[in-house]
């Protein structure tokens, strides 16, 4: 089954479906800074590299597993990075069942996020979180929302936890790390039952 396109707006960014016509503003938004911002995440540099990239996303979301967004800064329409919902699984229940025949992902991993230099601490991370768990939760009536990030990177596993996500543990020798190095993942997920109260903490926050 193919997933819905979708478009999530917020106050300050906006989540289109991503498309090649993406590519060379990615560019311009991956290039525009200091590389070590993107040491632990997989951040295409070149026209054909980030070409590449979005064929991927794209051919991920014909198969259904994917959803893939361009995140737009709403004060100028720039592009600032990117974004998806991607492992999303359809269980099977039984027949009778309330969520039989239900089209949404019952499942769902958030990642393959990065952004510009420029966007960064200024909401905007908090900002699409809230827009895709919201998404999620909400309409979807998703059952886990799921995110792993490297074991070294510090930063982001202290942002998911500002969030209201819970750490599970670490996956060992998840995947090959950007460094070409065989990465250790820190899974952090979100339950349908902690939404309403991670909601409010990350309200306050995707404001400013």
């Amino acid at each position: 089954m193919t997933p819905e396109a979708l478009t999530l707006t917020g106050s300050h960014i906006r989540l289109e479906p991503l498309t090649l016509s993406h590519a060379e503003a990615l560019v311009a938004a991956s290039s525009s800074g200091d590389s070590e911002l993107y040491r632990w995440t997989v951040v295409p540099q070149t026209l054909d590299d980030m070409t590449r990239y979005i064929r991927t996303a794209l051919d991920w979301q014909d198969a259904g597993t994917a959803i893939p967004f361009a995140i737009v800064r709403l004060s100028d329409n720039a592009v600032i990075g990117t974004t998806r919902y991607w492992n999303m699984e359809r269980w099977d229940w039984p027949s009778g069942h309330a969520r039989h025949g239900n089209p949404h992902p019952d499942v769902a991993e958030i990642g393959w996020t990065w952004y510009a230099p420029s966007a960064i601490r200024t909401g905007a991370n908090p900002e699409a979180k809230f827009l895709m768990l919201s998404h999620a939760f909400e309409v979807w009536k998703a059952l886990r929302i799921s995110l792993h990030t490297d074991s070294r990177n510090l930063r982001s596993q202290a942002a998911m936890e500002r969030l209201g996500l819970r750490r599970e543990g670490v996956i060992r020798a998840h995947k090959l790390a950007p460094d070409n190095t065989v990465r250790d993942s820190v899974r952090f997920s979100m339950i349908a039952a902690e939404w309403p109260e991670a909601k409010q903490r990350i309200l306050p926050r995707q404001k400013t």
